[in-house]
């Protein structure tokens, strides 16, 4: 990550409008990485993150800074809920799985990584593999083991091509299967059918539990197990077009060092990790009366995780100690100051998001790239209807955006779905039936909107 503050800063704006003052701290957050990378070992062990908390309401782009963030950095990112954590002792996920759940992203990483490293060695496997299942050899009867009858090795894909290569070379066989390996170089059997033999997934019995505090048992059992458990598999029949890229992935694993793809989880995680918890002003507060008593018993078992301890995982024992926080909450009830004052001092850096403004909304709706005034013009082109968003058409969905959220809930940028979803409702549903152009400005939306949004009671169920 060589860019700087103003370029993360820069990068941000073409997704997220305003909220200038954390998108500088969560650049000058990421920058400081790269820094710190760049220092002896001595010094860097030395300087931990700064982690962020974000204030202010919902649907103002917490969330998004943080996940376009991970996108930039490419680093490893996981988005949780404060509350679906319980303090030790009650029902409901423990804290670990936040680090866990990092884990398994940073791991789909690296393996996607590593797996296009070796995809051309894979390549010539599967070539072989569809070679033999378009021209399969003449099939022996062997007497079978009971135990191999057991442990499901009659139908090991393994052993019969172990048992195929000990039979002899027949000449006419390996003359159609050249031909057969010229055709398939041309492209000309995409849509021929074949039998592939795959691994059947075992079923996870902790998976029928979720949120018991299981998360990583069914696959940690497994991995101890390893290759005792026998392996099933199911045949499916599929155009070689498909089947290339299922022996892609089979034999493109078989090429991966496993070890060194977790070392290199374990590295990536500890190091470029970024974790965003969201809605933790609703673990706030000390009111041991009600539902809520384990609230500070959550922030106790979370602190432990932010200063630094380490969390056994499938790829190995993590040390969170230089992972990156940033955790939000509305605020509404409580402050941050209800936060126990060890938490407090692990976030040092504190953002205040503001209310989205008219001024705003217009933005939201035509500056980001995938705005979502280019998302609906987008989707009804492809009926042949032609959407255009005049500027005053903009101004006034931006003005009845922020009348609604001052006079009912304020939901920030999400309101603008639901004014868009009611505002194009009939173009959706009519099409092309309805015009071939529709434009989109301001008298058209204060005939759908106007006599909603003015109806406070109405608009409160309707927008």
């Amino acid at each position: 990550m060589e860019l700087t503050p103003p370029e993360i800063v820069s990068e941000l704006d073409r997704y997220i409008v305003g909220q200038d003052e954390a998108k500088r701290a969560v650049a000058i957050a990421l920058r400081n990485r790269y820094r710190r990378r760049q220092l002896p070992q001595e010094l860097r062990e030395e300087i931990l993150p700064k982690n962020i908390l974000m204030i202010g309401p919902t649907g103002v782009g917490k969330t998004e800074i943080a996940r376009r963030l991970a996108r930039l950095a490419n680093a490893p990112f996981a988005k949780v809920e404060a509350t679906k954590f319980t303090e030790v002792g009650y029902v409901g996920r423990d804290v670990d799985s936040i680090i866990r759940e990092l884990v398994d992203v940073a791991l789909r990483m690296v393996k996607a990584e590593k797996m296009e490293e070796v995809e051309q060695r894979a390549q010539v496997q599967v070539e072989n593999r569809l070679v033999e299942l378009l021209d399969p050899s003449p099939v022996q009867s062997t007497s079978m083991n009971p135990l191999e009858l057991f442990w499901g090795l009659a139908h090991n894909p393994s052993t019969q091509q172990q048992k195929t290569k000990e039979s002899p070379v027949d000449p006419d066989l390996e003359d159609r299967r050249k031909q057969t390996r010229d055709l398939l170089r041309l492209g000309e059997l995409e849509d021929e059918i074949v039998e592939v033999e795959m691994e059947k997934p075992h079923s996870n019995l902790w998976d029928m539990m979720p949120g018991m505090g299981f998360d990583d048992v069914g696959a940690n059992l497994k991995e101890m197990l390893g290759d005792l458990l026998p392996k099933k598999t199911q045949k499916r029949r599929v155009t070689v077009r498909d089947a290339r890229g299922i022996l892609l992935q089979e034999e493109a694993t078989k090429l991966l060092d496993m070890d060194a793809i977790m070392a290199e989880t374990v590295r990536l995680v500890e190091e470029s990790g970024i974790v965003f918890i969201d809605e933790i002003d609703k673990i706030a507060g000390r009111d041991h009366s009600g539902p809520d008593i384990s609230r500070e018993g959550v922030q106790r078992d979370i602190l432990p995780i932010i200063e630094g301890s380490t969390v056994l995982t499938k790829a190995g024992p993590v040390r969170t100690d230089y992972i990156l926080f940033i955790a939000a909450g509305a605020f509404h009830v409580s402050k941050p100051a209800d936060l126990i004052p060890e938490l407090q001092g692990r976030f040092p850096i504190r953002v205040n998001l503001e209310s989205l403004s008219a001024e705003d909304f217009a933005r939201i709706l035509t500056e980001p790239k995938s705005s979502l005034t280019k998302q609906y013009a987008a989707l009804l082109k492809t009926e042949g209807v032609e959407l255009d968003f005049t500027e005053e058409g903009v101004l006034a969905i931006a003005k009845i955006a922020e009348q609604v959220n001052r006079t009912t809930e304020n939901i920030g940028a999400r309101r603008l779905h639901t004014i868009l979803e009611r505002l194009l409702e009939d173009v959706s549903y009519e099409g092309v039936a309805l015009s071939s152009r529709v434009v989109i400005d301001a008298p058209y939306v204060h005939k759908k909107l106007a006599q909603i949004s003015q109806d406070q009671d109405l608009s409160r169920y309707i927008l």
